[in-house]
């Protein structure tokens, strides 16, 4: 039994970020129908492994454990099929265009006369409002819009996206807080709501703390260039002999042991060093310091010798490392599987770990239309309606 057992969930988004929320809602126990185009489905199942292996990592990180039903919701059949659905569902999601839901007639109005306690969810690139509002986006274009590309990189370089969907994340983590804070509203009064959720806004909210760092200075706080652009600690990227590793500031307490562990003992009590702000000038003697040092010896070596002297830093790992990692395993962050028709293979786990409720990582990801009759039919549809909705081309 999940938190979420028990509700049910109607999702038409594609891509990212609306399925990655009603993903984690599906992991906290609800029933989620994903309805999708007939032949064409979710974009993500376009975006394939390699063009000979049409498995879509899209589709199987976001949808594992939906039900797929197929509907044309431009049709008049489609959008009677969609209704009842969500006659009797607690949240529906898309992430249309703002405007299209509209054209189709199946806007906010609609539902809320079908289903006044429907929590009701959109998801946009833009935002609702503004002149943006109706112009086409995606992850990158997120990103792009709301600065994070503009302080990723190096000043000697061009500004370069994140090496993952990042504003669709947290467009879709946001997404989730807004409709479990909305049927906790509903639990109170009974009374459903809509809300919008953009990937430019979420971008901007990720960035609060850099975002007024310039808002209180007049001034952006650049790109990285390896360190962090506001924090005057010693944030640094050590090149060792194999890899890479991250300091993520030495505390005042800390400092002694940190010049031992790096075999600088002339360096304990360095009026210079051993504070948590450093002066520009000694963060870039101290970092010249570590460049010459830590090419010395391995990273597995330089890993060692932070634990045993208790210092905060980040081994720099790849994907492969990231999903092999022991640590990851341990805690479910990364889940070996049993899947029907792949065999075994790993997934990415749910992040969250609830106690009396816990979270239950689904394996498969549905075909498209897999489920389309049998949903039909739970939503009180006969099989002449269905023959029917075939007909009018619903599906």
């Amino acid at each position: 039994m999940g938190v979420l057992t028990g509700y049910s969930v109607v999702d038409l988004s594609i891509l990212v970020q609306g399925p990655q929320a009603s993903s984690m809602l599906h992991d906290l126990g609800a029933d989620v129908v994903k309805v999708e185009l007939p032949e064409v489905g979710d974009l993500g199942r376009w975006l394939t492994v390699a063009v000979d292996d049409d498995r879509s990592p899209y589709v199987e990180a976001n949808n594992r454990g939906k039900r797929s039903v197929a509907l044309d919701l431009r049709t008049q059949g489609g959008k009677r099929a969609l209704f009842k659905l969500v006659e009797k569902a607690d949240v529906l999601i898309h992430n249309f265009v703002p405007g299209t839901a509209e054209e189709w007639g199946i806007n906010y109005d609609d539902f809320l006369e079908i289903n006044p306690q429907l929590v009701y969810a959109a998801g946009s690139t833009f935002g609702p409002e503004g002149p943006n509002s109706r112009r086409e986006g995606a992850d990158m274009v997120g990103q792009a819009e709301g600065g994070i590309v503009s302080v990723t990189g190096h000043d000697d370089g061009h500004p370069t996206i994140v090496g993952s969907v990042i504003s669709d994340h947290l467009g879709a983590q946001n997404m989730i807080t807004g409709i479990l804070a909305a049927l906790l509203h509903r639990e109170r009064t009974g009374e459903g709501q809509r809300i919008d959720v953009s990937l430019v806004g979420s971008a901007i909210y990720a960035q609060s703390s850099e975002m007024t760092y310039t808002m209180l200075s007049g001034k952006a706080p650049g790109r990285p260039n390896n360190n962090h652009p506001i924090l005057r600690g010693l944030v640094h990227r050590c090149h060792t002999s194999d890899g890479y590793i991250y300091l993520l500031g030495v505390q005042e307490h800390l400092w002694n042991d940190f010049a031992r562990c790096i075999g600088r003992e002339d360096l304990i009590d360095d009026k210079r060093f051993a504070t948590l702000v450093l002066e520009p000038h000694n963060m870039e003697t101290l970092r010249d310091i570590l460049d010459e040092i830590f090419p010395t010896r391995t990273t597995d070596e330089w890993e060692e010798r932070m634990r045993t002297w208790g210092q905060r830093y980040g081994r720099v790992k790849t994907y492969d490392e990231v999903v092999t990692d022991e640590t990851n395993l341990a805690n479910g962050y990364v889940v070996e599987v049993d899947h029907p028709e792949y065999g075994a293979i790993s997934v990415v786990g749910n992040p969250i770990r609830l106690s009396a409720t816990p979270t239950e990582t689904a394996v498969v990801a549905p075909a498209l239309g897999q489920h389309t009759e049998e949903v039909l039919l739970e939503a009180g549809f006969t099989w002449e309606d269905i023959e029917q909705l075939r007909a009018d081309g619903a599906y």
